[in-house]
């Protein structure tokens, strides 16, 4: 992760969120009192979603073995009975 003071991310701040969401690579922006990370609002949203979905108990697991499964053997999305 790239390091920047906060007059450097300040100077460049368009160019920077365009660079950030461009090529997701979050930046820290280090202050006299505190640091923070800027990212790109998709990488956040995805953050968020990650963070909801391992939550919820089981949730983890079954991601994990639904991966292991062979794509032979995964049901088309058009045979789903929603």
């Amino acid at each position: 992760m790239d390091l920047l003071t906060v007059r450097e991310a300040r100077d460049k701040l368009y160019r920077l969120i365009d660079e950030i969401a461009e090529h997701h690579k979050p930046v820290v922006i280090s202050g006299k009192r505190n640091n923070a990370v800027l990212v790109a609002q998709e990488d956040w949203d995805a953050i968020q979603e990650t963070l909801y979905l391992v939550s919820i108990p089981g949730m983890k697991k079954s991601i994990q073995e639904a991966a292991a499964e062979p794509v032979e053997e995964c049901v088309a999305l058009e045979d789903l009975d929603w």
